[in-house]
């Protein structure tokens, strides 16, 4: 989804509300290695206040995955809730005293919301995959989901 942001960064307009869901079949096309069980959803609203423009969103997402201990795949929901600056440009590229990277650069007044949510999913995901926090993972020597019960050998280990 496209947002038009040129009557908010003229000034003509003080807020845009948003209601934007990606199709799993449009996933499947951008994230070919991520299995989604539903669509993604993405609301929320750009603000201008005092002539700083300000994008706050809720991200939606089913996920099936694969717990990184016991190898069995389960599907979490993931909300996230995140803000960025937008700006048309950056002035000063080569000033190494900012931090650009807390900007949002929509140069022709466009806003890709769908990219932008996929983005910041990805980077709010967990590094390891958990089906539960306390997952017991596998028997490293027969390979007995310890989650189910004990083995022989989770004694000794």
């Amino acid at each position: 989804m496209i947002l038009q942001l040129k009557q908010i960064f003229e000034g003509q307009k003080q807020l845009l509300d948003f209601d934007a869901e990606i199709s799993l079949e449009t996933l499947a096309e951008l994230e070919p290695y991520d299995s989604f069980a539903a669509p993604v959803a993405a609301k929320g609203s750009v603000k201008v206040r005092a002539g700083v423009v300000t994008l706050d969103m809720t991200v939606t997402a089913s996920l099936e995955q694969i717990c990184d201990r016991c190898t069995k795949a389960f599907v979490r929901e993931y909300r996230f809730e995140v803000s960025h600056t937008l700006v048309t440009a950056l002035d000063n590229e080569d000033d190494e005293g900012y931090e650009y990277d807390d900007y949002v650069v929509c140069p022709d007044k466009t806003l890709d919301v769908s990219e932008l949510a996929l983005t910041d999913m990805k980077l709010g995901l967990p590094t390891k995959i958990l089906c539960k926090e306390d997952c017991k993972g596998l028997c490293p020597v027969c390979g007995k989901d310890l989650n189910e019960g004990a083995c022989e050998h989770s004694e000794s280990l």
